[in-house]
């Protein structure tokens, strides 16, 4: 297989917004001065928080606010070089010395959450109601919420010391175990992202076949350390519950998104109950593919020949085109990313799996990653994080503190732009067989978007009550646990084979971010309420709809999303979104009918 030239080679992104490099004598002094502040903050408030004003309370948070926009700057610069080359040890060590540095940062100013925390409920709400306050009412609110799970000053210093070779050093190595990757396809070593890339191009099953056994074996020889990794952290996460008072595992995740556990339970039981629809699906797509019954690498299979690579410049310009035509602002500002190089595009050795996007970069644009393929999911992941993007742009003149979106809520403006992108997409598609391959590919994603991450969402909640009762699972436990979820989604339409329970092992989320994943599927079927809405309602909902994005995290998901008229404590309206999933099935399976 030869490699796949898509004119990304050389879009790369330029840090010099944040640094000049790792030599910038800025970045050591900007920490040094956030930790002179931290330390004169410490000594002026410790002890005071009960006796201040709400003007002095406001003046308190703007100070801390300013000490961790610093540090955080520092170490987004530091993060950000070695997401894109893992290899370089020495992007790990200054990673490694900026953490530390900030972690002496952050058990300076431990004291005030802890402080605020313990504030008698009249008290504090005395001060959120006074006008003076106002800037910071709705983060200090919501940070009351972790008020029973809070320890002493003592165990949260330790706790917050001991991480740096815990949980995120068991993180970093995660990672950088995924970014040495490399697939075995045709006698050429590729990316283990471009490897998988191949299973939505290759139009021949036996074909698709070849390229997952390779991916398999790449898989197969560190799976140990991986499984031992992964035991790690749910044995830590085990311990973080008991410790804090947590009722599950997923609790603490839930408080985090700002969403009650129950109704957090009732999206995940919502799609679960409806597992009849990718079923439905794939039973659909083995016929377009001329299959009995699809394999579980087959789930992504074009239906006729792709057209080939999509260039960059081609991407580039699709995904412009359907944010400036949602919105001139919209697309303004994404035409940024790509003027001003903030977008870190090709596949390369030693760079991160998978796509993100910076947001919280204090007084500083955000910054996309992502590993170009060429293929139609690349283009639609590349409209995914720039419309983080512009939800981070948007949100920025809020600072740190009120621009922090939980988790559940950020994922809404990175699904809603592939949906413009898609439609776009769709547009420009005359030949009915190839409109269908389009829609079957929307409905591809829209599954792995919603049902598969409810189905990841149900392994790790199989794997964190089965360390906690079982203790130290092997990885064959963990194959077992994870092909067990998968085939509960699949049913008998597709065949999970024995080599699938190997690949729970290239998912970051499960060791970097337990629980997130169920926040795809919340924003999937958020946003698609609100784009259900635009396409009924046209330009009248545009100005809302980037007021949302505006508003950052500065309320409660379930507040913001009232603003748009969206009740999110309503189950019917997780109803709905699932019910509109079958709708494209519907319209697919009658698509499929007039073409024979």
């Amino acid at each position: 297989m030869a490699t796949t030239v898509t004119g990304a080679e050389s879009v790369e992104w330029d840090l010099s917004d944040l640094y000049a490099g790792p030599e910038d004598p800025r970045l050591f002094s900007d920490l040094d001065d956030a930790a002179e502040g931290a330390t004169a903050f410490r000594e002026r408030y410790h002890g005071r928080l009960g006796e201040l004003s709400a003007a002095e309370l406001t003046d308190a948070v703007a100070e801390l606010e300013r000490i961790k926009s610093a540090s955080a700057r520092v170490e987004t610069f530091a993060r950000l070089r070695l997401a894109a080359d893992s290899s370089d040890q020495s992007r790990g060590a200054l990673v490694q010395k900026v953490r530390e540095q900030n972690t002496q940062i952050e058990t300076e100013l431990l004291f005030f959450d802890l402080e605020w925390a313990g504030l008698e409920d009249d008290v504090a709400e005395r001060l959120l109601v006074d006008p003076a306050l106002e800037r910071y009412a709705s983060v200090l609110r919501s940070e009351r919420r972790y008020r029973p799970h809070l320890l002493s000053e003592p165990e949260e210093k330790i706790s917050a010391e001991k991480s740096l070779t815990g949980v995120s050093a068991w993180g970093r190595l995660f990672n950088e175990l995924l970014s040495d990757l490399t697939v075995s396809l045709d006698g050429e070593s590729v990316s283990l992202d471009q490897a998988l890339a191949q299973l939505s191009r290759l139009t021949e099953q036996s074909e698709r076949a070849e390229v997952a056994e390779a991916v398999t074996e790449t898989l197969r020889p560190g799976l140990r350390t991986r499984g031992y990794i992964l035991n790690t952290i749910l044995s830590e996460r085990a311990v973080e519950d008991r410790l804090r008072g947590y009722e599950s595992w997923i609790a603490a995740r839930n408080l985090a998104n700002e969403i009650p556990d129950e109704a957090a339970q009732s999206l995940v039981d919502t799609i679960v109950g409806r597992y009849d629809i990718p079923q439905r699906f794939y039973t659909l797509k083995a016929k377009l593919l001329g299959l009995p019954r699809l394999a579980d690498y087959d789930r992504f299979a074009p239906l006729q020949e792709t057209p080939g690579t999509i260039p960059w410049e081609e991407a580039r310009e699709l995904v412009h085109e359907s944010f400036d035509g949602f919105s001139p602002v919209a697309g303004e500002i994404v035409g940024r990313f790509f003027e001003r190089d903030w977008i870190d595009a090709p596949p390369r050795p030693g760079k991160i799996l998978g796509a993100f996007c910076a947001t919280l970069v204090p007084d500083v644009h955000p910054y996309v990653l992502m590993n170009y393929a060429g293929e139609r999911r690349s283009v639609l992941t590349l409209a995914h994080e720039l419309g983080h993007g512009l939800h981070g742009v948007l949100a920025q003149d809020l600072g740190l503190l009120n621009a922090s979106t939980a988790l559940t809520l950020a994922e809404t403006a990175s699904v809603f732009a592939e949906a413009l992108t898609f439609e776009k997409l769709r547009e420009r598609e005359d030949d009915p067989r190839a409109r269908l391959d389009l829609l079957v590919g929307r409905i591809d994603d829209t599954i792995a978007t919603v049902f598969r991450q409810v189905a990841l969402n149900r392994f790790e909640h199989a794997i964190h009550t089965g360390r906690r009762e079982e203790g130290e699972l092997s990885v064959d436990r963990i194959a077992e646990l994870w092909r067990g979820e998968q085939e509960r989604l699949l049913g008998d339409s597709v065949e999970v084979t024995e080599n699938y329970g190997l690949w729970w092992s290239y998912v970051p989320h499960f060791i970097a971010a337990p629980g997130y994943v169920y926040a795809y599927s919340f924003g999937y079927l958020f946003s698609l309420a609100i784009y259900q809405r635009y396409q009924e309602e046209g330009d009248s909902l545009v100005e809302p709809y980037l007021d949302l994005l505006r508003a950052g995290g500065s309320a409660p998901p379930a507040e913001l999303a009232s603003r748009l008229g969206f009740d999110l404590g309503d189950p019917g309206f997780w109803s709905a979104g699932v019910d509109a999933i079958g709708v494209l099935v519907d319209e697919a399976e009658a698509l499929a009918a007039e073409l024979g």
